[in-house]
């Protein structure tokens, strides 16, 4: 398949090529990038410029090249974060030409781990001021939301196959040791990420489960293949159509629904009310919007049945860094997902509390198993380098997208952000079943 300019978003690159004027914003960034780097363990090479010579600024450890510091500065004076991926994506700085796979994550996660410090505290309060804040366009109303999905998932599904493990699963695997997984291991990983799902929501036979963002259908493979009777919505056309095919070649298409659906779909319909044993979501409330959190978990309230359980798995930021940054646009944001928002297990437990009878009973935490997980996606992204290319997707894209998945990874590393496969159930919590 040959991916259309238009269908993979390559009006995201507008601007790009436009470096930001310098002047006194660009020489603040200098000053507080050199501060920054000087105390972290990590290593910058910077390159001459017409007014500077060549330096090496840091404490030891991963290292990168700026190659144009000034195009650097002039970024991230600009838009902060974003700025400093813009400038990767331009080449205005990498990991330079011998580097380790690992090296751009390992940097970064250097820099994630001491994400909170790296602006001293005195200009801290400046963030509001700063800042770019989410555009009102990328919320997840029912008017944008499914432009959103579509400008991730609906890329390509030939894209996905190239660096995903064979089952297509888009979220964290959970390997025997996170440490030392191997590709060799994914299938199964996966699959243990998936049976505890559908354990902690009593899947089995003759269960009535509603699956909240279908993927390209695993999940829902998986709970037909123990008896159940599975409906499962997405807004991705283009994993509609796979997940479709995917089934039908597993034998499932009498036990599987799949639909193109916004999930306040259901909680708009009387005939919902209680119509599902177990609900099911995979990493989808990230994409909800944190002002439709409250909307998500009544869903799922409205949907299940009495006695019913539900099983979701939820990237997570701690609970004031959530706050404090939630409406800030970042370079995920632009660039990645639109409109996404990562929750806190605070603000999950908060919001079921205050609008809906769910409550969590269960919670195990996954994150060094997604900083696993991705780091054997870009290992696969990068061997189909010249794939990736054959379908349409320019350098730019494919620099950005290993951009983003060591830029996910090192959160995971760091534990800037976790993974969290969480219970919930109406019943009260019992001496077994607390956290």
């Amino acid at each position: 398949m040959t991916v259309t300019h238009e269908r993979r978003g390559i009006q995201r690159w507008t601007g790009l090529d436009q470096v930001p004027s310098s002047g006194i914003g660009a020489r603040i960034a200098r000053r507080l990038f050199h501060s920054a780097v000087n105390r972290l363990d990590v290593t910058v090479h910077l390159a001459a410029t017409p007014t500077r010579p060549a330096e090496t600024i840091g404490r030891g450890g991963p290292e990168i090249h700026v190659n144009r510091p000034d195009e650097l500065y002039a970024r991230l004076a600009k838009d902060q974060l974003i700025g400093f991926g813009e400038a990767y994506l331009t080449g205005a700085w990498d990991e330079g030409t011998d580097a380790s796979p690992d090296a751009l994550g390992d940097f970064l996660t250097v820099l994630a781990a001491e994400m909170s410090d790296l602006v001293p505290a005195s200009l801290q309060r400046l963030r509001s001021v700063v800042v770019t804040r989410v555009p009102r366009t990328h919320r997840g109303s029912r008017r944008n939301t499914r432009s959103n999905v579509s400008h991730h998932y609906d890329l390509s599904n030939d894209l996905f196959r190239l660096f995903l493990d064979p089952t297509l699963s888009y979220s964290s695997a959970i390997f025997d040791d996170p440490a030392r997984g191997q590709r060799s291991d994914f299938v199964a990983a996966q699959h243990r990420k998936i049976d505890r799902l559908l354990d902690q929501a009593g899947v089995g036979e003759g269960t009535r489960l509603l699956e909240i963002g279908t993927g390209w259908g695993e999940l829902a493979i998986r709970a037909a293949a123990r008896g159940a009777m599975v409906h499962t919505i997405t807004l991705s056309s283009e994993q509609l159509d796979l997940a479709r095919e995917r089934i039908d070649e597993a034998g499932y298409t009498d036990r599987v629904d799949v639909e193109l659906c916004d999930y306040r779909a259901l909680l708009d319909s009387a005939a919902t009310a209680g119509a599902y044993d177990a609900v099911v979501s995979v990493e989808m409330i990230e994409a909800v919007g944190w002002q439709y959190w409250p909307t998500y978990f009544q869903t799922i309230d409205h949907v299940l049945a009495p006695g019913g359980r539900v099983a979701i798995q939820a990237i997570t930021l701690p609970h004031e860094r959530m706050l404090t940054t939630r409406d800030t646009h970042t370079f995920i944001t632009k660039y990645i997902f639109p409109g996404g928002a990562l929750p806190s297990v605070r603000a999950i437990e908060e919001t079921t509390a205050k609008h809906t009878s769910l409550r969590v009973v269960d919670d195990l935490a996954i994150g060094q198993h997604y900083a696993r997980t991705l780091r054997l996606w870009d290992e696969a992204f990068i061997a189909a380098e010249d794939e990736v290319a054959e379908l349409g997707f320019d350098s730019t894209f494919r620099r950005m997208w290993h951009f983003y998945l060591e830029y996910c990874r090192a959160g995971f590393a760091a534990g800037y952000i976790d993974d969290h496969q969480l219970t919930l159930a109406r019943e009260p919590l019992t001496g077994d079943e607390t956290r």
